[in-house]
């Protein structure tokens, strides 16, 4: 059974709709929350390359001081993409370090959480047999939208629904 392509422009709607209630704090928690779900598949693999958890430690130091220094961020997040093109093929290890590169740059931009999201997903898929990847995909989205509430604290139920 072939496995279908992933997209990560695909994005959960009712993301869309809790995201202007995430403040950065917020985003950049559920962003690393998010990616240290698959970093794993980046780490047992590259055991010293330490450049995703580098940028994942780059944001925590922004969230914990309030000092923004461009010039470490974005040398961070970069840092981490390197490390995701030198794996080469489409991993769970390379899209892992592309969700810890986005991570990071939720420092600078807030909507990059939701593309560090996507790319743990995209881990997820590409870990599974193509018969599970779909339901991991599927749990997985269902985590974050929960997480994201939580980190919100608005209860799944009381968010605003996106059916028409």
């Amino acid at each position: 059974m072939a496995k279908p392509a992933f997209s990560i422009a695909r994005i959960d709607e009712r993301i869309k709709t809790l995201w202007p209630s995430a403040s950065p704090t917020v985003a950049a928690q559920w962003a690393i929350d998010c990616t240290v779900r698959v970093l794993p598949f980046f780490e047992q693999e590259y055991p010293n390359d330490t450049r995703p958890r580098q940028a994942l430690a780059a944001l925590t130091q922004w969230m914990n001081t309030g000092v923004f220094k461009m010039a470490v961020i974005r040398t961070a997040s970069l840092d981490s993409h390197a490390a995701a093109r030198e794996v080469g093929n489409d991993t769970p290890a390379r899209s892992a370090a592309r969700s810890a590169g986005q991570t990071c740059a939720t420092a600078h931009v807030k909507d990059h959480a939701i593309a560090a999201a996507m790319y743990a997903q995209q881990a997820l898929f590409r870990s599974a047999l193509p018969e599970l990847s779909l339901d991991l995909v599927a749990s997985e989205r269902e985590w974050q939208y929960e997480h994201l509430c939580e980190l919100i604290r608005v209860s799944p139920a009381d968010a605003v629904s996106t059916d028409k």
